[in-house]
């Protein structure tokens, strides 16, 4: 019995060692980007930020929700209240019961959460041939190589290598594991037009949603790194006062 069980084990890790190799294969690492809040000092481009959420709104929110973010929130991207009010009331979102009792809706809200495109993961499969559209509140946290790989996956849909069989309704991504997501490429040059002029490359749309949605998954990020520091330098005062009474106190004795 002891054999049999060696002999499980043995084929499990040899299964596990060729198996390896092959997944990291399927999902490369996601080259390096340049981003503003990279680094202890680092701190978001607000500019990138706001066009980040144009992007968003425009493109990504047709299949995706961000039920963790509210209208108010994008104070922290710079918008300023009347830009909120205005972004919000353009929206119609849930809005409770009426007298009979039904679902009504009306305009939204700074305080109304981010408008949803449906309203069940039901009718979201229903819509998209059976995938599930992730939320993208916390999406940039949810992935290994966190802004780098969404921003890989976001400009590395091409068409499939000859030889390599595309499931219905697939499309071949560099750099999604299995190299076949459900979603199209959503991004396309000109697909949006930035009021500040900005040229809306894909590389760019790519680079302004994903610096939007990492403040989104982490907007105390500058406000966490200011306090690590605050602390680095007390303990750096502190230490030399330490050393320096030490010193003072110690300095006849012989």
């Amino acid at each position: 019995m002891m054999r049999g069980v060696s002999q499980l084990l043995t084929m499990a890790l040899i299964a596990v060692a060729t198996a390896a190799p092959a997944n990291a294969q399927d999902a490369p690492t996601a080259p390096a980007q340049r981003w503003s809040f990279d680094g202890p000092f680092g701190s978001f481009d607000l500019a990138a930020a706001q066009r980040g959420f144009q992007v968003y709104s425009e493109v990504c929110a047709v299949c995706h929700a961000m039920q963790y973010l509210h209208y108010r929130d994008l104070a922290g991207v710079g918008l300023n209240e009347e830009q909120i009010k205005a972004i919000a009331a353009a929206v119609t979102v849930p809005q409770g019961l009426n007298d009979q009792g039904e679902p009504k809706e009306g305009p939204g809200t700074p305080a109304s959460q981010f408008r949803s495109p449906f309203p069940n993961d039901q009718a979201k499969r229903a819509a998209h041939n059976g995938a599930l559209p992730p939320d993208l509140s916390l999406i940039v946290n949810a992935r290994e190589g966190h802004a780098d790989y969404l921003y890989a996956l976001l400009t590395s849909f091409a068409d499939a290598p000859p030889g390599m069989q595309m499931q219905d309704g697939m499309n071949y991504n560099k750099f999604f594991p299995g190299h076949q997501i459900a979603m199209p490429p959503p991004l396309q040059d000109g697909r949006v037009t930035y009021a500040d002029g900005t040229p809306a490359t894909v590389e760019q749309m790519a680079h302004d949603v994903v610096t939007f949605l990492t403040w989104a998954a982490n907007p105390e990020m500058v406000e966490r790194k200011q306090i690590g520091w605050r602390w680095v330098l007390f303990f750096l005062i502190m230490t030399g006062l330490t050393y320096a009474v030490k010193r003072k106190v110690w300095s006849d004795v012989h």
